[in-house]
């Protein structure tokens, strides 16, 4: 008897995400690119509450949570290094 669980970050992943983000992003995209592309839909999305900076930067670090143990070295390092160039685009060097 294995009941299913469901996980409220999966759903939020799937279904509820505020951002217009390319289809595998985070897996396929240089550091510059999901910089950008979470500076972009940052800004331009009118359900944010919070100001763009920490909005892109929390769903950066949501993915980088959510990925855990299974991120490889680099992938990882690419990650960390877009939270670098997010903090550049958005002047907070």
């Amino acid at each position: 008897m294995t009941e299913k669980t469901h996980y409220w970050s999966a759903e939020v992943t799937e279904h509820d995400h505020p951002y217009a983000l390319p289809q595998g992003l985070f897996a396929d995209g240089s550091a510059q690119d999901i910089a950008q592309a979470l500076k972009h839909s940052a800004e331009t999305n009118p359900k944010h509450k919070e100001h763009p900076f920490a909005s892109a930067m929390s769903m950066l670090d949501f993915y980088i949570n959510r990925a855990g143990s299974g991120l490889s070295a680099d992938d990882r390092a690419r990650l960390e290094e877009a939270k670098t160039e997010l903090r550049r685009a958005f002047g907070r060097e």
